[in-house]
């Protein structure tokens, strides 16, 4: 599978997947919508009160009746500012808890399904700019809401009211400030829309910029090794200029933008109070009238003056959203058919039947490859590098899809069954464990996350972690750094095989479990491995032939296929083979376990 291609933001699948997610909580949107209506209703109707206000003001004497009609109007304009005060706190309160909701639901959606994708997927793209996306998509959500209903529905809200309003008192203002707003909002969505591309390239250069970073950071280690510490400055300073670009060409056209708004802003104020103007030469306005078209020219203009600043963050939130949908809509490569079943391991025999596969696309690296294991048996794959053995386990697993055969255990597909059901038959210890930061306790009872802490001990003890977990002030409590960076290698796959201990699965598979042990370590942990596959049906991968000596059958792999099988003594009986090669060369550099 390739790297996630930048696609174009697909607006669309964006409110689609908003929309659903915030019709989940009905009331909680009917309270903020309602909320809305009632603040912008009370901003058009205040000034009406204002209005009247001032004409009784400029209208002669201050007579006590006056006095009394002043009064009376400033109760009802107190009233209906209260009503929108309310309608503030009710749309306050309301949408904190619908847009925290959403989130977490989003969260939780993007995540599940980020993990649901296949190992290829994670292998093909940056840590960094996978876990960006998953942030920027429930972020941007935010974003995306408060711009609609804290912003665009409001000042349509709001212009609609003033239009109404402003037609009883003269048609024609009301139909120029209706033409003017449209054609304005027009004018500026059709400008946001043509920088698109160059927010999106701005978001893609920014992701870079993340994954540049977590890759550097995850290979510290090698960085300093190899005192390319400049090497890599330049690197990211060659990202950041790219970012830089990016950035710049935005931020100029929102300059223009911003400019062409202004003009726009002038021309209508002065166009509507010139208008008064003539109006109120004819007879036709008062003084209160003016004051009402300057507080509705001013309140539209400062929320029609908002909504370009504000589709300008609504569509850099369509283009951080559209990162993680081009995730979310990407089929899972690997996926359980419909009506899977559970596994149900009742021996542990495996059989492998003409079995092909290929990477990409590419030359068969298996093909029509046949292998049975018995029950409760015990074989080992050897052979060279690149033969094939770490592929068999991964198909196994189903890390991969078999491209043709099939794969069962006790006679059931594995293509058929749950995939979780599948993995948790099968204890797996890999070549190079990786582990959580997460505290060693934690990293343990990952093998079974119901364990006790007693039981936990007893695998860690099973597994001779006890000794190294002692010497740490914390105990198991100590936290093993990001992928257990502060644990050796052989600590960390001996923390991989007590996790493979608690877990006590029927299948275990062993992929170089003994690699990073010493000589010590490694003769301690074979008692621990022996009482491991005890009643087990296993898989182990060896390069060290000595730790696959015992094993009931060893079967020599060489170019996706089994040249050869049969126990350790039959095998070196035979006259030139691999096996008797690869042993010759070893001899001499290994344990015997006798």
């Amino acid at each position: 599978m390739p790297p996630l291609k930048k696609k174009t933001p697909r607006v669309w699948s964006m409110f689609r997947a908003y929309g659903n997610a915030t019709l989940a909580y009905p009331w909680l949107l009917s309270a903020t919508i309602g909320g809305a209506i009632l603040i912008e209703t009370a901003s058009v109707i205040a000034p009406l009160y204002l209005r009247q206000f001032v004409n009784l003001l400029s209208g002669g004497e201050p007579s006590s009746s006056v006095v009394q009609a002043l009064f009376a109007v400033l109760v009802l304009f107190a009233a209906v500012n209260l009503a929108g005060w309310v309608g503030q706190r009710v749309r306050m309160l309301a949408i904190g808890r619908l847009e925290a909701k959403v989130m977490v639901d989003l969260y939780d959606r993007a995540f599940s399904y980020l993990l649901g994708h296949a190992h290829e997927f994670f292998i093909s793209n940056f840590t960094g700019t996978l876990t960006r996306r998953v942030t920027r998509y429930a972020r941007s959500y935010e974003q995306v809401f408060d711009n609609l209903l804290l912003n665009f529905f409001p000042a349509f809200i709001f212009a609609v009211g003033i239009v109404i309003v402003l037609s009883l008192k003269s048609p024609l203002l009301g139909a120029g400030l209706l033409v003017w707003t449209v054609v304005f909002v027009f004018i500026q969505f059709k400008m946001m829309h043509s920088l698109q591309p160059l927010r999106a390239a701005r978001t893609e250069e920014d992701s870079k910029v993340t994954g540049f970073l977590s890759d550097a950071v995850l290979n510290h280690s090698t960085i300093t090794a190899f005192a390319a510490a400049r090497h890599e400055n330049s690197r990211f300073k060659e990202a950041i200029l790219r970012w830089y670009a990016a950035t710049k060409r935005v931020w100029d056209a929102d300059a223009w933008i911003y400019g062409v708004q202004g003009l726009f802003a002038i021309g209508i104020e002065v166009a509507l109070l010139a208008g008064a103007v003539l109006l109120w030469q004819r007879g036709l306005m008062t003084v209160g009238d003016f004051v009402l078209i300057q507080i509705y020219v001013l309140g539209l203009m400062n929320r029609i003056w908002g909504i370009g600043r504000n589709m300008r963050q609504l569509y850099d939130a369509f283009a951080d959203a559209t990162e993680m949908l081009d995730i979310i809509e990407l089929p899972h490569a690997i996926r359980d058919v419909p009506g899977a079943v559970p596994l149900q391991v009742t021996e542990g025999k495996i059989v492998f039947d003409k079995v092909r596969f290929e990477y990409h696309g590419d030359q068969a690296l298996l093909q029509n490859f046949n292998l049975t294991i018995q029950p409760n048996e015990k074989v080992a794959l050897v052979g060279s590098s690149g033969a094939g053995k770490s592929t068999i386990t991964k198909l196994l697993l189903r890390l991969y899809e078999v491209s043709s055969g099939t794969i069962s255990i006790d006679g059931q597909n594995i293509a058929k069954v749950t995939q979780e059901s599948l993995r948790r038959a099968i204890a797996f210890v890999p070549q190079e464990p990786l582990l959580f930061h997460r505290s060693l306790m934690e990293n343990i009872r990952y093998g079974r996350q119901d364990a006790t802490d007693e039981e936990v001990v007893e695998a860690a003890k099973q597994a001779h972690c006890h000794e190294f977990i002692s010497r740490y002030s914390d105990g198991f409590n100590t936290m093993v750094g990001e992928r257990g960076v502060k644990l050796s290698g052989g600590e960390r796959q001996r923390i991989a095989i007590a996790r493979a201990i608690l877990k006590d699965a029927p299948i275990l598979v062993l992929d170089e479990a003994t690699s990073s042990l010493d000589s010590e370590s490694e003769r301690l942990i074979q008692d621990a491995l022996q009482r491991l596959m005890e009643g087990k049906t296993v898989i182990a991968i060896a390069h060290r032939l000595s730790t696959v000596m015992n094993m009931d059958r060893l079967f020599v792999m060489e170019n996706g296929a089994v040249v050869l099988s049969g126990t350790h003594d039959e095998l070196l009986a035979h006259e030139s083979n691999l096996y008797k090669k690869l042993w010759e060369i070893q001899a001499g550099g290994f344990i015997r376990a006798d």
